[in-house]
């Protein structure tokens, strides 16, 4: 089963495009600065694509 469910994130971001973009953006964020949201242990995902939608489905990313 993939995790985050892409169910639950289009819910949150509203369409695949704009939820595609946004993680782009945040895993280009993590590879550059290194900077998590949350602690490394607690991500199940190893690739910082994986960590982005993590972090979307627990609403630490914001969108405006």
């Amino acid at each position: 089963m993939i995790y985050p469910p892409i169910d639950r994130l289009t819910n949150k971001i509203g369409s695949k495009f704009l939820l595609v973009n946004i993680v782009a953006l945040r895993a280009k964020e993590m590879d550059e600065f290194k900077h998590y949201q949350m602690e490394k242990k607690d991500y199940r995902a190893k690739k910082d694509i994986g960590k982005a939608l993590e972090e979307i489905a627990n609403d630490l990313v914001k969108i405006k």
